[in-house]
């Protein structure tokens, strides 16, 4: 797996700006350039002249995308090391399906959780939410409190299912060119059982279920992997926010989808809670939409 094209949405406002020191450090761990992109809907899209600070809807549609290319070539000088800076690009439409059609091109797309405030900032984690459910390849999530770099822990998710080791190889990706620790965790949510029993059973083969996965995806990684089952009265989600305080990962790396059936809801459910709730930087990858 490489990151060399990494895709980096932008409303240009300060929250989105986030993006960027993230999307220079990984580029700079793999060589990779970084693409600012920005998309607009057109005249009936009021909120867009609010940003230009324009005052005419009327405003010659050629204009404005002149005005937004140059905003992103200023962007892109100010927040891009030249060695690591792409072209931008713009794009006209809704702006989740513009981000996922266009990260088709790309090997990473990195943005912001939130956006402008107000209503604005709601929509823009709406859209996030979106991206991670239809885009094709993986996205990482900063947030103001994130601190990616230097990458040192990452914690690695799984349920078992084949969908969620779909998270594996970006995790391994990053590890090795950063000599990062990885935490693969497997977490049981008293929750989901009718007694503590029923939640304990099966540990010690839960427990070799990871050793296996360690030594399948990550035998090239000694001493770099940890395996851990951990049982918890919290949420899933609500688990792995704790322990991204109480560890200080820098990131966290897992699937968007788990299980088939309830289970896919659930887990993509918990996938978006752990993107809107936590500080630690969240790299998400979407299985089912992965392109050969």
């Amino acid at each position: 797996m490489k990151f060399d094209r990494i895709l980096v949405p932008t409303d240009f406002s300060e929250l989105s700006l986030l993006a960027f020191p993230a999307a220079v450090a990984i580029a700079k761990l793999f060589n990779g350039k970084v693409i600012p992109f920005h998309a607009y809907m057109q005249v009936n899209e009021l909120d867009g002249f609010y940003y230009m600070g324009e005052t005419s809807p009327e405003t010659d549609l050629r204009t404005l995308e002149r005005s937004l290319y140059h905003r992103l070539e200023n962007l892109s000088e100010k927040h891009i090391d030249e060695a690591y800076r792409g072209e931008p690009i713009i794009k006209i439409g809704n702006a989740a399906r513009a981000i996922s059609e266009t990260g088709r091109d790309f090997d990473l797309v990195v943005m912001s959780s939130h956006g402008r405030t107000g209503f604005s900032r709601l929509i823009l984690g709406s859209i996030c939410e979106k991206i991670l459910r239809t885009c094709h390849v993986p996205v990482l999530v900063v947030e103001e409190k994130s601190n990616l770099v230097p990458v040192e822990k990452i914690l690695l998710t799984t349920d078992f299912s084949e969908n969620s080791m779909y998270a594996f190889e970006p995790a391994a990706t990053i590890a090795e060119v950063t000599g990062a620790q990885i935490d693969l965790v497997h977490i049981v949510s008293y929750e989901q059982f009718d007694s503590l029993g029923q939640a304990h059973h099966n540990t010690e083969e839960r427990k070799t279920k990871l050793k296996d996965l360690e030594a399948t995806y990550f035998s090239d990684m000694k001493n770099q992997v940890n395996t851990e089952v951990i049982f918890s009265d919290k949420a899933v989600h609500e688990e792995i926010a704790h322990l991204t305080k109480s560890r200080s990962y820098n990131l966290v790396v897992m699937a968007t989808i788990g299980r088939t059936g309830l289970d896919y809801m659930m887990l993509g459910s918990t996938a978006s809670s752990v993107a809107r709730h936590v500080k630690t930087a969240v790299l998400s990858i979407n299985p089912d939409n992965k392109t050969e």
